[in-house]
């Protein structure tokens, strides 16, 4: 093999190959501009503490603003408070001003411009008293008498009571006296006394006589409640002044003074009581006048509550001289600005995710990034890989192949010579060790497609029922060796030709048929294939018991068995027993369901139901779930007992969901095992194929159509499935389930003289029903005997999967023909044993049969009389191609090297056709190829341009040899690569007729032989 690959690596045509070492070190493309992230993925910490440290600043600056902006709202607040508590004491103050002016009217009118007077101290003070609710701030109501000093005496006489001062003692002698002479009760303890006396109330009254307007004096303690308090000094007049009076005229006019003392304290009091939330700032009253020394006239002197924000309202009582002001501060110090507080928090915190968020996208980015220039990295690699497993798989392929086909290649021709028994035997085991091999290596090889997704499905029509007649062909000597049922029921709804992939469909059914048999010992196996939706619709059916839906007729004749089953053995999945069979072969169940597809309509495509029922050793519960793994055992006893590798089911349900459909099974230990699958195929009608060169359908022959035939059968589905076989063929079938019902038929009984089994052309008894019944089947032979005649003829059948030598002679003397039917059934087979028991048409039906494509006689009338060039390097796959061909009838002459073969197929030339090895020194079979093609078209463009007298060639429009690569590669990218290369088909060694003839028959006309 070393020497083999040498040659090959030493060729100079090797186009189809890929050097992996020039993937690995292929120079890199142009390098891909990087992004901002890529480029500063070095400073990423960095840069995310720069944001930390700027958001930070920046939520600060938010707590600051708003901390501000709540200073502000408060600032506000507490001007609009303080303005408001110092208008309304201004106001306030002004009406009671506005009453003791009034009071001040009032004593001049009637104590002065009435004669005599109508006031005295008990109406002032009485009338004083009942008016004071229009004088709440005031404490007192005083009037004081001008007195001058030369009336002194006639005043003092007058009021019986001499003028005092302040301290009570008698007033000196002066210019002018002030003496309180009305005065409110509540202050009568003031009469007498001379206002003047004190030095303040004197320049008040000389003040406010000058300017005739309300004059207040400082801040003092009022006598009684200590609170502090101003008196309030307003002059009356005893004579009407005129409209704009001098000073001198007011003196003159002046007859007294009206004093009130207001309680600035309760003033204030009574103010912030009328107001909500009193408590909410503190307030102060001041006499500014000295602005140096300022008179606090309400408020505690201490500096209590919120010192940090002051506000200051001007209040104006009516006096210019005397400033005062009002000052109002919060009673509480602002309270700790949560919102602010929050809502920085909150920026910082969601600036922080933020930042958080971008550093891990620009991480994750550059890990992206990272991980796609790895993952281009490893793209490379794995292509490299990928390219160096297909070459290794197809120089795996090819080597070990191209000694196997040498191998099977001799031994087929060893065949074909004159050996004894033990040669052959020995030549027959070779044999079938060598394919045993090669179906491991496509095995292995087909794992290895499916794993690289590299494995393409076909869709050409096929007939399932042939498939499954050539897959029970193959496993039907094992079968009868185990004495066990092998059979297979495909419902009449199932169409008759589908699209598909026939190939990969009859991979998936040998494997599982396969396994049933390598495990199975007793029992049967039964391949049942249904539509999806007719199981589905029929599943849903409430069966009270194993024969209640079987129609009355029928379910009468049967004996009640164990298990309704093939065998009568007990199987895996109880939905396969009868109740869920029956419905395959009943008639009128089938006539329900095809009304029911004609209300809903047809699609383009049907889903297939295949299930492959036995009765072997089962699957282990703990084993289960690892059926389908590749190479896989149940357990190590499993491989030393039954042999092989556990890839077959794993490639199997890689298959089934390559189709589209799904796979899984019911398994019992010591039961049995249940494998089904589902796989779509499109619909094809037989008429749409019939212009196909290569028949898709078997066709039986058309002289049992019309017969009547009897099957004696104690099991149902057994009975079930002669019955599809037999009607395959056109005959009309009825089962009974006993011997004895089969007599009253033959004789007419019970309502069987009408009936068609009344004369049957064929009556077929199971060997286990005749063994079970051997007197009564006697009585049946000997009635038989009796009806056969001129007019019709009955012949008995025995349908039998394992036969001794006695039982065979004992069925003859019972009356039985002396053709058997061995199972398991066939169409195909059933046909050629009908013809050989009834020895009817066996000449003419011979010549109407067209060969199949898998038959030797079909390849032969194809290649008979053809020149083909073999074209090899080695010399024993050139000895085992020629011979191979040569025993079709084929003309041969071989090549050894691709220059040879080019200038032998040099046109003109005599060749039909050429296979050609791909892989070969020096000049591959491409290469090989496009020269011979390249040759051709130089032909043709030279027979076009020639006149036509002179044209040498000119066939199905030039000179155009097909081309077959013959090679041990069975890759698909190397048939694909063929075929773009120029060749015309593909043919794997070693050589498989029905492969030879799908290839050939593209190009050659059938003859008959």
């Amino acid at each position: 093999m070393s020497v083999k690959m040498m040659r090959q690596g030493g060729g100079h045509h090797q186009p189809h190959r890929v050097a992996v070492g020039d993937i690995l070190t292929r120079p890199p493309t142009a390098k891909k501009r990087n992004t901002f992230v890529e480029a500063c993925r070095g400073w990423l910490p960095e840069l995310l503490l720069v944001w930390v440290v700027m958001m930070m600043v920046v939520s600060v600056g938010i707590f600051w603003w708003m901390e501000a902006q709540a200073k502000v709202k408060r600032k506000e607040g507490l001007v609009g408070m303080c303005e408001m508590r110092a208008r309304m004491l201004k106001d306030q103050f002004s009406v009671s001003v506005n009453h003791v002016h009034a009071l001040a009217i009032l004593v001049s009118t009637f104590h002065y411009f009435k004669n005599p007077s109508a006031i005295d101290q008990d109406t002032f003070g009485e009338y004083t008293a009942r008016t004071s609710f229009e004088r709440p701030l005031l404490s007192g109501v005083a009037y004081a008498e001008r007195v001058m000093d030369s009336e002194r005496e006639k005043f003092e006489e007058q009021h019986g009571w001499t003028i005092k001062t302040m301290e009570r003692e008698t007033s000196p002698a002066r210019d002018e006296y002030a003496p309180v002479i009305f005065s409110l009760e509540t202050v009568s303890y003031i009469e007498s006394l001379d206002m003047m006396s004190g030095e303040e109330d004197r320049e008040n009254i000389l003040r406010s006589r000058a300017t005739g307007k309300a004059v207040l004096t400082r801040p003092f303690r009022l006598l009684g409640s200590h609170h502090l308090g101003v008196v309030l000094t307003i002059p009356v007049y005893k004579l009407k002044l005129p409209l704009n009076p001098t000073v001198e005229e007011r003196i003159s006019a002046t007859a007294g003074y009206l004093g009130g003392a207001f309680d600035i304290e309760s003033l204030v009091e009574n103010l912030l009581g009328q107001l909500d939330g009193n408590e909410t700032i503190l307030v102060n009253v001041y006499d500014v006048t000295n602005s140096s020394d300022p008179l606090i006239m309400y408020g505690r002197q201490d500096r209590g509550g919120d010192t940090s924000l002051l506000h200051e309202s001007k209040l104006d009582f009516g006096d210019p001289l005397r400033k005062h002001r009002m000052t109002c501060r919060y009673n509480e110090k602002a309270p700790t600005c949560w919102m602010a507080i929050m809502t920085a928090v909150f920026v910082f915190v969601i600036a922080l995710l933020i930042g958080y968020i971008m550093y891990g996208a620009a991480i994750h980015i550059v890990k992206v990034e990272d991980d796609c220039r790895q993952m281009k990295v490893l793209k490379v690699r794995a292509e490299a890989a990928d390219v160096a497993k297909s070459q290794f798989l197809a120089t795996v392929s090819h080597e070990i192949r191209t000694p196997m086909n040498g191998v099977l290649g001799m031994l087929a021709l060893l065949l074909d010579t004159d050996l004894n028994s033990t040669q052959k035997d020995f030549a027959q085991t070779a044999q079938v060790c060598g394919k045993s091999l090669i179906a491991l290596i496509n095995e292995v090889l087909d794992r290895a497609k499916i794993e690289a997704g590299k494995l393409e499905l076909e869709i050409v029509p096929f007939d399932i029922r042939s498939i499954l007649d050539d897959v029970l062909s193959l496993f039907s000597e094992k079968s009868r060796e185990k004495a066990i049922e092998l059979a297979v029921l495909v419902a009449d709804e199932v169409p008759d030709i589908v699209l598909g992939d026939p190939g990969r469909f009859r991979q998936i059914i040998i494997n599982l048929v396969g396994n049933s048999v390598k495990f199975t010992e007793k029992g049967h196996i039964f391949v049942k294939v249904q539509l999806v939706n007719q199981f589905n619709s029929l599943a849903k059916t409430d069966f009270e018991s194993c024969t209640k839906g079987v129609p009355e007729k029928d379910a009468s004749t049967f004996d009640i068995c164990r298990y309704k089953t093939l065998s009568g053995y007990e199987v895996a999945d109880d939905r396969n027993f009868w109740d869920m069979s029956k419905h395959l072969v009943d008639d009128e169940l089938l006539d329900s369901f095809r009304s029911n597809l004609l209300n809903h309509g047809s699609s383009e495509n049907v889903t297939l139901l295949v299930s492959v029922e036995d009765t072997g050793i089962g699957i282990p519960l703990c084993a289960q779930d690892r059926v389908f793994m590749p190479f896989m055992q149940v357990d190590s006893s499993t491989s030393r007992n039954y042999g092989g590798t556990g890839i077959g089911l794993s490639i199997s349900k890689c298959l089934v969901e390559l189709m589209g459909g799904h796979m899984n099974f019911v398994s019992r230990p010591q039961v049995g095992s249940t494998f089904s699958f589902t796989a779509p195929f499109g619909r094809c009608n037989v008429a749409g194929c019939a212009d196909m060169k290569v028949p898709i359908m078997e066709e039986f022959p058309s002289i049992f159509k019309g017969m009547d035939a009897l099957v004696i059968d104690e099991k149902p589905i057994r009975a079930a499935v002669t019955r599809y076989h037999l009607k395959r063929l056109g005959i009309h079938v009825e089962v009974v389930g006993s011997v004895g019902i089969a007599v009253e038929a033959l004789c007419g009984r019970n309502g069987f003289a009408s009936s068609r089994l009344h004369r049957p052309d064929l009556v077929f008894i199971e060997k286990d029903t005749w063994i079970s019944d051997e007197d009564t089947c006697s009585r049946l032979s000997s009635i038989v005997a009796k009806l056969n005649g001129s007019d019709s003829h009955t012949t008995i059948i025995l349908l039998a999967t394992k036969i001794s030598a006695p039982e065979i002679k004992k069925a003859a003397n019972a009356g039985f023909a002396d053709t058997r039917i061995m199972k398991p059934i066939r169409a195909s087979m059933l046909a050629a044993c009908l013809q050989q028991a009834m020895g009817i048409g066996m000449k003419k039906q011979q010549a109407k049969i067209v060969p199949r494509p898998g038959d030797c006689s079909s390849l032969q009338s194809l290649l008979k009389g053809k020149k083909i060039l073999v074209v090899d390097d080695n010399q024993v796959n050139l000895k085992v191609a020629a011979g191979a061909l040569k025993k079709f009838g084929a003309h041969i002459e071989c090549a050894s090297r691709g220059d040879a073969a080019v200038e032998m197929l040099k046109p003109p030339h005599c060749f039909d056709a050429c296979f050609m090895d791909i892989q070969m020194p020096e000049m591959d079979g491409y290469e090989a190829t496009r020269r011979i093609r390249l040759h051709e078209k130089e032909a043709n463009q030279q027979s076009k341009e020639a006149p036509t007298n002179e044209r040498t060639f000119e066939k199905h429009g030039g000179w155009h040899v097909p081309i077959l690569a013959m090679t041990a590669d069975v890759i698909e990218s190397t048939c694909d690569e063929c075929l773009r290369r120029g060749m015309d088909g593909y043919v794997s060694k070693p050589f498989e007729v029905e492969n030879l003839y799908q290839a050939v028959a593209k190009f050659f006309e059938t003859k008959q032989t």
